[in-house]
């Protein structure tokens, strides 16, 4: 960002906020209403993953998102929504087999989560892109 307007820097800013604001809110929620700590953490994990996957699979594909769009939903809403040091934190608060299990798990999933999202943007998003 450097050499533009310092008014465009804190309209990025803004934009981001607006979007952490708005995940770190939903993942509280969803903590609320998930019984299990691990649960909730990896549930959000692996839907962060996807989503992200849609967003960046997308913009490589089409490009439709314009950059304020990326800032709030990948860089803000999904930057907290997802949450690594909750994540540390449940594995080194459980058994050590039961957090390695989890940890396997969760990189599994997040893993598959990202190879969905690219399948999504693929087949659900790009074929109904019209080519002018």
């Amino acid at each position: 960002m450097s050499g533009t307007h310092p008014l465009v820097r804190v309209e990025t800013i803004l934009l981001i906020a607006v979007g952490g604001f708005a995940g770190s809110n939903l993942r509280y929620f969803i903590e609320l209403t998930i019984p299990s700590t691990l649960g909730a953490t990896f549930g959000v994990n692996v839907l962060g993953s996807f989503a992200l996957a849609v967003i960046l699979y997308e913009a490589s594909a089409i490009g439709a998102l314009s950059d304020r769009s990326k800032f709030v939903f990948g860089t803000g809403f999904l930057s907290s929504f997802t949450t690594f040091s909750t994540f540390v934190f449940d594995v080194i608060s459980v058994d050590p087999v039961v957090g390695l299990a989890y940890v396997l798990a969760s990189y599994a999933s997040g893993f598959g989560a990202v190879l969905l999202g690219r399948v999504f943007v693929n087949r659900a998003i790009v074929p109904r892109v019209e080519v002018a």
